[in-house]
């Protein structure tokens, strides 16, 4: 990069949450012209450091220094480092949902005449704002709440990028996106690389970086361990770098002889929530066996969510049948699956997984209450010891059970998720996207503890959208696309090529 400018110095960075050190004497240089991955482990600091540098937090809260070419920069709040050229897509979606997308995009920046606002020219904007990001089609009056999360993404990527940033800031912009999408994605990251627009990344995804990313830094414990051109490292030691040891067998998956069928779904038809006379699965079977664990693949939307949603009872089903142990049961409501020992690790665990405000021990028992009180009056000491136990064996790291969730890194919250469903002692555990927004130490983790369910008698099934993820860990895949199930592959079948082929 020495023969492009140096756009962004930061110099020293750190900062502290509770005499913790989040940071610690962090200093980067962006180039123009490039792509910069930042990567390291949930809780290393990186989404903090693109905090200061997007002005969430004001350069009172932090010590060291920020310049744009070469010119000190003190952001008291985001318009700051805004009106710095500096644009951020953060990794939760900070839109208004129940607006529309031409207000989304145009907030706070309202298109004006005499003081009135002008909807017409603010649509016909909208529309080409949303070219580069491929939703030229969309109606601008549609309420951001109804379109998908993948959707929503691209239009917080098209509000960014209509302010024309010099740098351009994702935290994991990828997770929602669908592999196209994706790949759109870094097209436009890249033609943004030649107009001088600088981009940095952050992102658990290996693939992402060396694909895309031209430089690499590593950051562990809130310290920047080292620097590298993507051209001059590889997938292993940067992974190496960002936990700190290395991995003998990153999937650590062992062959364990399956068990008799055990649970069993067929001709699941689930209706569209929005569309009438549509369904969005349609007569969609598969049979567990116990020990096993079945992934289910395929494209973002066509339907996986979506069927075992149905089979659960979060979504109502149209048709189907549902038998555990040979015997049909009715599933109505999830505490029907419950009460038969099914459990569902739903995709977005910050929605509907846990509730932040709550201790780790509260989120670990809340599907489990009635397993410690009597006449009403909580047992607290049978809590905490059963807590406990869980606690430590899947390893959450934090310094007690009982501070609160929204203090854990995203990978100890998926394990605090798993906690609170095996404390129910289920004997079906359905895990939708597991792994997603977790970084690399503890999704090897997330893999351990699978595997370990799996020998003690447990069935999975697994739903994922990282196809090296469910080849590794699946003893066998179904493949969906348009709601339907279009093939199956045994172990010795599997690879990603044909789970592609069947998914397109």
């Amino acid at each position: 990069m020495a023969e492009n400018k140096k756009i962004m110095e930061l110099k020293s960075i750190t900062k502290e949450f509770f005499k913790n050190k989040a940071l610690d004497n962090v200093s980067i240089d962006v180039y123009e012209n490039e792509i910069l991955a930042i990567c390291g482990e949930n809780g290393a600091g990186k989404s903090t450091l693109m905090k200061i540098v997007s002005g969430a937090y004001s350069h009172k809260e932090y010590t060291g220094d920020i310049y744009i070419d070469g010119k000190l920069e003190n952001f008291e709040k985001p318009a700051d480092s805004a009106a710095a050229g500096i644009a951020m897509i953060y990794q939760e979606l900070s839109m208004h949902l129940d607006s529309s997308i031409a207000e989304n995009l145009f907030l706070g920046e309202w298109i004006n005449k005499h003081g009135i606002v002008s909807d017409k020219k603010m649509r016909e904007e909208t529309r080409e704002f949303l070219k580069p990001v491929g939703l030229e089609d969309m109606n601008p009056r549609i309420i951001l709440r109804n379109l998908s999360a993948s959707q929503q993404q691209l239009v917080a990527i098209a509000r960014a990028l209509k302010k024309r940033p010099k740098i351009l800031l994702l935290d994991e912009p990828t997770s929602p996106l669908t592999i196209n999408e994706s790949k759109r994605l870094f097209l436009i990251l890249k033609e943004l690389k030649k107009n001088g627009v600088s981009s940095i990344l952050i992102t658990h995804k290996m693939d992402e970086v060396f694909e895309n990313a031209d430089r690499i830094y590593v950051i562990r414990d809130g310290q920047c361990v080292s620097e590298h051109l993507v051209a001059e490292t590889n997938r292993d030691q940067i992974v190496e770098e960002m936990v700190g040891r290395k991995f003998d067998n990153y999937y650590p998956k062992e062959e364990i002889p399956l068990g008799e069928v055990v649970f069993e779904v067929k001709d699941i038809t689930v209706p569209h929530p929005f569309m009438r006379n549509k369904n969005i699965v349609e007569n969609a079977s598969f049979s567990l066996r116990r020990g096993e664990i079945l992934g289910i693949a395929g494209l973002v939307g066509a339907g996986r969510s979506e069927f075992v949603g149905g089979i659960y009872g979060k979504y109502p089903r149209k048709s189907g049948k549902i038998f555990l142990d040979g015997k049909e049961i009715r599933i109505r409501t999830p505490e029907d699956a419950l009460r038969y020992g099914i459990a569902l690790l739903t995709e977005e665990r910050r929605a509907d997984g846990i509730i932040s405000g709550l201790s780790i021990r509260d989120n670990i028992t809340l599907a489990s209450l009635k397993k410690f009180s009597r006449y009403g009056v909580m047992n607290n000491r049978a809590q905490n010891a059963e807590t406990e136990k869980v606690f430590e064996r899947l390893n959450i790291k934090a310094n007690s059970i009982h501070v609160p969730a929204f203090s854990l890194s995203g990978g100890n919250q998926q394990k605090m998720v798993i906690a609170k469903w095996l404390m129910r002692d289920p004997k079906i555990i359905i895990m939708d996207e597991p792994t997603r927004g977790v970084d690399v130490g503890a999704k090897r983790e997330i893999y351990t503890i699978m595997t370990d369910l799996v020998k003690r008698g447990f069935s999975i099934v697994i739903i994922s959208s990282e196809l090296p993820e469910i080849v590794s860990m699946a003893d066998r895949v179904i493949v969906i696309a348009g709601g339907k199930i279009t093939g199956e592959l045994s172990r010795e079948n599997l690879s990603q090529n044909a789970i592609m082929q069947l998914a397109v």
